[in-house]
């Protein structure tokens, strides 16, 4: 299934969870913290300003992106786990 945000909202892949502490203690599923990074899918048409025009984002498909802990609606699509959140909800864009 294809799935394209409105507006000014990006549809995000969450990074899978950490198996392990860096000490390496092995976590069970029910203390593993959901990650507040992941890869953008999709992206919206952008908000609609007052003049009309739309305002460009500032990630783009394929971005690996950290957002809040609390941003986002979380969605299934396929099978898999997504997030669709305003782009205002991204904190940063990760790079190498």
């Amino acid at each position: 299934m294809k799935i394209r945000p409105l507006a000014d909202k990006v549809l995000i892949q969450r990074t899978e969870a950490q198996n392990k502490t860096k000490g390496g203690i092995v976590l069970p599923e029910s203390a593993k913290e959901k990650p507040r990074q992941g890869k953008v899918i999709a992206v919206g048409d952008g908000k609609v300003l007052a003049d009309g025009k739309r305002s460009p984002f500032q990630v783009k498909k394929g971005d690996l992106v950290l957002f809040s802990s609390y941003g986002g609606t979380e969605i299934k699509i396929d099978g898999q786990e997504m997030l669709i959140m305003e782009e205002a909800d991204i904190m940063a864009i990760l790079q190498d």
